[in-house]
């Protein structure tokens, strides 16, 4: 296999994922369920985090685990077709793994469909991490869940979750395309929580 053929490819799976991650549950649920258009609400985000404020609490969690489960899903698919189509002795197959990842994550936060205004890549950033080290994902997700509970604040929770991603992953993968995949969600995660972060010094940060 050529290296032009493998950039094909790579960039074949970065559209893959890019559009499977995509797909706005949020807006989608909210719509279906007669609540409204979920970019008139609240801080406008089409997450789980933004559906709460509907009051619907059983949309928020669907949403929440249609979009994490996106993010899973863009990875399973992918593992399932490389094992029956590609033979590659250029890149390796965690790389294609990680691209599908990052994508994933990119769809959800800047969808085509939304003019690339979408989530903030909480929950497709576990779902891909997940399947990516699911012991690494487990601790990322009780760490959230834990300081989501004690700050009642979703912000704080998602951010010190995602800082903490990176550096289990340096310590605990052998393969540095994990921990440089992780670092790249994490940072997309960062930049579309700015506006929390700004919330979060002036104290005016809304709780859960």
């Amino acid at each position: 296999m050529t290296y032009d053929l493998n950039h094909i490819i790579l960039g074949l799976i970065f559209v893959f994922g890019y559009f499977v991650g995509s797909i706005p549950f949020g807006l989608i649920l909210t719509k279906l369920s007669g609540l409204g258009d979920i970019r008139k609400i609240g801080s406008g985000n089409i997450g789980a985090t933004n559906v709460l404020r509907t009051g619907n609490k059983k949309i928020a969690l669907l949403t929440l685990l249609l979009d994490g489960g996106k993010g899973a899903l863009a990875i399973f698919l992918f593992t399932i077709f490389s094992h029956k189509v590609l033979v590659n002795d250029f890149y390796k197959i965690d790389l294609y793994q990680c691209t599908v990842a990052i994508s994933a994550v990119l769809g959800h936060c800047f969808p085509i469909w939304l003019k690339f205004k979408g989530g903030k890549g909480v929950a497709t950033g576990f779902g891909v991490i997940l399947s990516l080290n699911l012991y690494i994902g487990m601790v990322a997700l009780f760490i959230w869940v834990f300081i989501a509970k004690f700050f009642k604040i979703s912000s704080i929770s998602a951010l010190m979750a995602y800082f903490l991603i990176p550096i289990l992953m340096f310590y605990y993968e052998t393969e540095y395309t994990y921990f440089l995949s992780s670092f790249i969600i994490s940072l997309v995660c960062f930049i579309q929580h700015r506006e929390n972060i700004k919330r979060l010094i002036n104290r005016t940060e809304p709780k859960i």
